[in-house]
């Protein structure tokens, strides 16, 4: 009797054994099963990633003024970037286009902000490598990104390292990418069939934000206040670009991006610029650049005087460190 209750003992014990065994294997299974997978998740993000910048890139073509190039990968150089909305696509548009939205941007980590300076679209000023004073928005017309970067750089007396540009149409589906913005007016105005109300937050899908940031000749402020709104809606959606939400939702908005955006930052310094200056989009600082509208031959222009081209000079010099 002993020696048989010995050895059921033992067989528990076994068993016990054996299902501990069990249970061990399978746990390491599924964790190899889900490291597996999210490995193989986070390799196709960076695969989609990789591939959609690549897409998107195109070389700028423009006279590099600074003595070293700037480098994001140690994410401690400030940096500037030309944003600039093209008008194909707009209305139906096909053609060259002109950029008849340019907001230059610096990108500060030291300080931690990011500064946006509206530039007029009419700005009379000298086109280079054109020969003429014209519009600054026909640089991009007449001699493309090059032209249009080179004619900001000697328009402000810096150097600009990156541009993006975006078609009109363009800015609808990546707007509607990251699932819309909010954003409150500072003016109550119908456009488009839709309604803006001054002080009221209204989330808006990508074409609601394109009629708000279209509007200008009800504007009070004209070519000035819709320049405002656009520069609102280009914060709001870089603050959404940047949320969780947007992350998760990678896939579309790559994929409205990369159909609509062109850019000479490549993918590596997309990496840098969103892992390591991440902080610098928290504080967004405004600037217009301000002048007289008046006709000139029987075309208008815009203005402006030497004092303010300085004055917006000195801030983009502040905060790309080259006093």
């Amino acid at each position: 009797m002993e020696d048989e209750s010995r050895v059921r003992r033992k067989r528990k014990k076994r068993k016990k054994k054996s299902l501990w065994k069990k249970i061990l294997i399978a746990f390491l299974v599924v964790s190899l099963i889900i490291v597996g997978a999210g490995a193989f998740v986070a390799w196709r993000v960076y695969s989609d990633v990789q591939s959609s910048t690549e897409e998107m890139y195109e070389e700028a073509g423009h006279e590099q003024i600074r003595t070293n190039p700037v480098v994001v990968d140690d994410g401690e150089e400030p940096f500037s970037v030309l944003l600039m909305g093209i008008d194909t696509g707009d209305l139906g548009r096909e053609y060259q286009g002109r950029s008849d939205t340019m907001m230059l941007m610096t990108v500060n980590p030291n300080t931690k902000k990011t500064t946006i300076v509206s530039i007029p679209r009419d700005t009379y000023t000298e086109i280079v490598g054109n020969g003429t004073m014209d519009k600054i928005n026909h640089a991009y017309a007449f001699g493309g990104t090059a032209m249009a970067l080179n004619t900001v750089q000697n328009l402000f007396d810096i150097p600009v390292d990156y541009f993006v540009s975006v078609n009109m149409e363009g800015l609808q589906q990546i707007v509607d990418s990251i699932g819309g913005v909010d954003i409150t007016p500072q003016l109550t105005f119908e456009q488009g069939g839709y309604s803006f109300v001054e002080g009221q937050t209204t989330h808006m899908d990508g074409n609601t934000a394109l009629e708000y940031s279209r509007m200008r000749h009800e504007d009070p402020n004209g070519d000035y206040g819709r320049q405002e709104r656009q520069r609102a809606v280009v914060e709001a959606t870089i603050k959404k670009m940047a949320s969780v939400e947007s992350v998760m939702n990678y896939r579309g908005v790559l994929d409205s991006l990369s159909a609509n955006m062109q850019t000479n930052m490549s993918f590596d310094d997309m990496v840098d610029a969103f892992t390591k200056y991440n902080s610098a989009i928290g504080t967004i600082d405004q600037e217009q650049l301000s002048g007289t509208g008046e006709k000139q031959d029987g075309v208008y222009y815009e203005f402006i005087s030497e004092e303010e081209v300085q004055r917006v000079s000195n801030i983009l010099k502040e905060e790309l460190e080259l006093n």
